[in-house]
């Protein structure tokens, strides 16, 4: 300082005696430490940790806590909550390192993981702290919500570390929306069960909070004939008063439904239900004709008729009453999207229809949520909008401000940005990251501009919409466009504007990260490129330790042919089989999500070859004794007379878990990933 500097020219002043020479040289020798013990502990400041979302907040420390044989877990005792979260945390070592900690009730101590419910007005209902020292963990927050988040933290920095160490810091974080999440059309393509429970682990591990489950919905005319009776149509939820109205190629009992949501909320992830009515309803015209409208389609309900209010109704009464009602959790959705506004008549009534169903939904003690429609349909009759959410999908249809101005809450699902539909030539196929990282975050709803963290804007979603019934799609395939945007997505919900770190080194480092504690829908075997496994025999009936291997693969194997039945398997999981001799033609070839896909090519009684099947998210090809035999790629397929084409998509992950009852001789599987491959 100025001052500083007058007092050591004061010292060297060569009028002073010698005691003040000596002072100052003592002066200099104390900087000159100070100085460099500033570097040395600068230096050995542990930087920010990487994780998803990012942190709002670090204080680096120096060294690391690594965790060792006796850690516990421990947690307040009497606290259920708590205890819940700390045998999660527990078992979720147990899975992704091998190794259980013991949960313990009480005082933590050192080497432990101490969870603790504390009050923190900054933090609001979702943020954490964390302190971690070379000697012990703390976990803090005002919910157990915030706890568990800051368990997804510890576990996303340990497994970025070989010893699965943590960098000594201090962490202060909390997310800039309240709503967080995705949005899964189930109704036109069946989307297992065992997706949505992989889904619900995958949003948690992310700080996600939100699946909005659309259970009904129908394919386009045009696909079908131009009829409407040939017109594909699924409702997906298992119905006692309609029984006739479940879909038969794929649906949820009530049960399994009510078990996803209680699986999704010890992760705090918050599961709405969507019954979308009155268009997208050809599912429940198709159960009873006179509900469709003769004007506008078979897939929307005639609003004029008092059978539609009856049927809906009962629908909606059957999964929302009783003291344990199927839809658990405090939203439902009720559609309203899309119909049609050329006659005022109907308008006004479809008006009158959303604020029926938004009063219906909370008669149940819910609150309803609507797809945005009241600029599309405007009118004199009055709708709901005190404590009414409002999924803000296209302005045009749902101008943002002025529904604000009317008093919606408003979760952001700008079509524009973040609609996925799968190979479908609209909207996006993938979206694009690299724009909504950098540009995107719940505040921008379509070309509407909020403030960040405007309290009219709950957060936002993002949605994969199945339109092309038939077009070959796979669950894989669906997760292979959703999990980049469940990473990216999850920085912008949560972290909004303040994001630091370059997209290019969040794009790479983002890979490093597991989809979930025990999940893998991706199908990655190891964390390197190359061969990543081989077996010298494949014995019929054997197994192999995993499951699958995923896009950019090449599976290798040597075969002495046989006289194969049709429908003899290669490999099996749940979800896909390849066949050495498919069911239908005796070629091979793989089914997966209901579709069959054959090569003209099988392997003699007798024959000796090598083969080879690579696949992509794009297209599987066969090799035969290292020649290109057959490509599998997107096809163009035509319909209503070549008036209409849809893109079939072939894409296999390849399944490894269980050898079929074959009888040819299969040796030297190898199974290469290559991606990153030259």
């Amino acid at each position: 300082s100025g001052a500083a500097t007058l007092r050591l020219r004061s010292l060297a002043d060569p009028n002073e005696n010698f005691i003040n020479m000596r002072l100052l040289l003592k002066i200099l020798m104390l900087a000159s430490v100070w100085s460099a013990g500033i570097a040395a502990a600068s230096a050995a400041e542990n930087p920010r940790p990487f994780v998803i979302p990012e942190l709002k907040s670090w204080h680096g420390g120096e060294g690391r806590f690594v965790p060792t044989e006796d850690m516990r877990i421990v947690y307040p005792s009497g606290d259920e909550t708590l205890e819940r979260v700390a045998r999660m945390l527990a078992d979720d070592c147990a899975e992704m390192f091998g190794f259980r900690p013991a949960i313990a009730a009480g005082r933590g101590g050192r080497g432990d993981v101490s969870l603790a419910v504390k009050a923190d007005k900054e933090l609001g209902d979702e943020g954490y702290a964390v302190a971690i020292s070379g000697k012990r963990v703390d976990v803090k927050a005002p919910t157990a919500k915030g706890v568990y988040w800051a368990t997804r933290t510890l576990l996303q920095m340990a497994e970025q570390s070989d010893d699965r160490s943590l960098p000594c810091g201090e962490v202060r974080d909390w997310p800039d929306y309240a709503v967080r999440g995705l949005m899964i059309d189930c109704g036109r393509k069946f989307i297992p069960l065992h997706f949505l429970q992989d889904y619900v682990k995958i949003l948690a591990y992310y700080k996600m909070n939100t699946l909005q489950i659309h259970l009904n919905d129908n394919g386009f005319k045009q696909y079908f004939e131009d009829d409407w009776n040939k017109t594909y149509a699924a409702f997906r939820l298992e119905s006692e008063i309609y029984p006739d109205l479940t879909a038969r190629d794929g649906s949820y009992s009530k049960r399994e439904f009510i078990d996803l949501q209680k699986l999704a909320e010890e992760r705090f992830v918050e599961i709405i239900p969507e019954i979308d009515a009155p268009a997208h309803t050809l599912a429940f015209s198709h159960y009873d004709p006179q509900l469709g409208s003769k004007e506008y389609g078979m897939d929307h309900l005639d609003l004029f008729n008092p059978a539609t209010y009856e049927f809906l109704d009962g629908l909606f009464k059957e999964y929302l009453s009783g003291d344990n009602p199927v839809f658990r959790g405090p939203r439902v959705h009720i559609g309203t999207d899309e119909y049609s506004n050329k006659d005022k008549a109907v308008v006004e009534k479809f008006r009158e229809f959303t604020d029926r169903y938004i009063r219906l939904v909370e008669s149940y003690g819910k609150q309803a949520c609507v797809w945005g429609a009241l600029t599309h349909a405007a009118g004199e009759t009055p709708v709901k909008s005190e404590n009414v959410v409002m999924n803000a999908w296209y302005n045009g249809y749902a101008d943002p401000r002025e529904m604000v101005r009317q008093g919606y809450k408003l979760i952001s699902i700008p079509d524009g940005y973040l609609y996925i539909v799968p190979a479908a030539g609209y909207y996006y196929d993938y979206l694009n990251c690299r724009m909504l990282y950098d540009k995107w975050t719940p505040a921008h709803v379509g070309a509407e501009v909020f403030e960040e963290r405007a309290p009219a804007i709950l957060g936002g979603m993002f949605a994969v919409w199945n339109d092309h019934v038939g077009n070959g799609i796979s669950t894989k395939d669906i997760h292979d466009r959703l999990f980049p945007g469940v990473q990216t997505l999850a920085v912008k919900m949560w972290t909004g504007a303040t994001v630091t770190t370059p997209y290019d080194e969040f794009d790479v480092r983002r890979k490093a990260l597991s989809e979930a504690p025990g999940v893998n829908q991706a199908g990655r075997i190891g964390r390197g490129g190359g061969l990543v496994y081989s077996q010298a025999a494949v014995d019929a009936g054997s197994g192999t330790p995993h499951r699958e291997i995923g896009y950019g693969y090449r599976v290798e194997f040597d075969i002495v042919g046989a006289d194969e039945e049709r429908g003899t398997a290669l490999f099996s999981s749940p979800d896909a089989v390849f066949y050495l001799s498919d069911p239908v033609r005796g070629m091979m070839g793989f089914s997966r999500d209901g579709y069959l896909n054959t090569f003209s090519y099988r392997v003699r009684e007798g024959e000796k070859a090598n083969i080879a099947i690579e696949g992509d998210n794009r297209s599987t090809r066969l090799y035969v004794n290292g020649e290109l035999k057959e490509e599998m790629n997107i096809q163009t397929r035509y319909f209503n007379e070549g008036k209409s084409k849809m893109r079939y998509v072939r894409t296999l992950v390849f399944p490894l878990e269980k050898a079929g009852g074959f009888r040819s001789k299969v040796s030297n599987l190898k199974v290469y990933d290559l991606n990153g491959a030259e």
